[in-house]
């Protein structure tokens, strides 16, 4: 199967129908040459200043000024003190919007994420959004990346389109202090055959 880069267009569109679509697409990390790659399996939505589960719920800040920007771009944070999450930026530019990738299941560059990852079961490599910048080794120097370019250091391509009888459509985890209708909107997807 050939894959292509996806394009800003892709991104381009309602935020919830960009994390749905992502299921199945493959993320790309070119590290020192090397390809480290998954096929996104889980994702989450958040859209807008509206959705208090969103960090731009506060207006455009410098951490946020990505998210206002371009759609197909990154917008990497640290959060806890510890983790890096990638997302990426969707629908036109200025509307504040992102799919944060919540986990991957890994395919190339397996001995160097083993590395990134030593003393784990290949299942816990890339199973939730730190483990997989861990993995990937995804950082804050990419913030801002455009994710359209198959030149880049981080891209996502085309992969197996995901059907409706295997995806689980749930709320998003770890926003347990967002009040309603925010708390429990069904915007984060899971892959059901990985």
């Amino acid at each position: 199967m050939s894959t292509q880069v996806l394009p800003a267009s892709f991104y381009d569109r309602d935020v919830v129908q960009v994390a749905r679509s992502l299921l199945g697409m493959r993320l790309v990390r070119i590290l020192d040459g090397q390809r480290l790659a998954g096929t996104i399996i889980e994702t989450e939505a958040y859209q807008g200043e509206d959705d208090l589960a969103c960090h731009a719920r506060a207006g455009k800040t410098a951490r946020t000024a990505v998210m206002y920007g371009p759609p197909g771009r990154a917008y990497i944070y640290f959060t806890y003190g510890m983790h890096w999450l990638l997302n990426c930026v969707s629908q036109p530019e200025g509307y504040p919007a992102a799919v944060l990738v919540r986990a991957v299941a890994p395919l190339e560059g397996l001995e160097a994420i083993a590395v990134r990852r030593a003393g784990r079961a290949r299942a816990q490599w890339c199973n939730g959004p730190g483990k997989l910048c861990q993995a990937l080794a995804i950082t804050g120097a990419l913030n801002g990346i455009d994710l359209c370019d198959p030149r880049g250091e981080l891209f996502i391509e085309t992969g197996q389109p995901v059907p409706e009888c295997a995806v689980k459509i749930l709320p998003r985890v770890g926003i347990e202090r967002v009040p309603e209708p925010w708390l429990s909107m069904p915007w984060r997807f899971v892959a059901n055959s990985y």
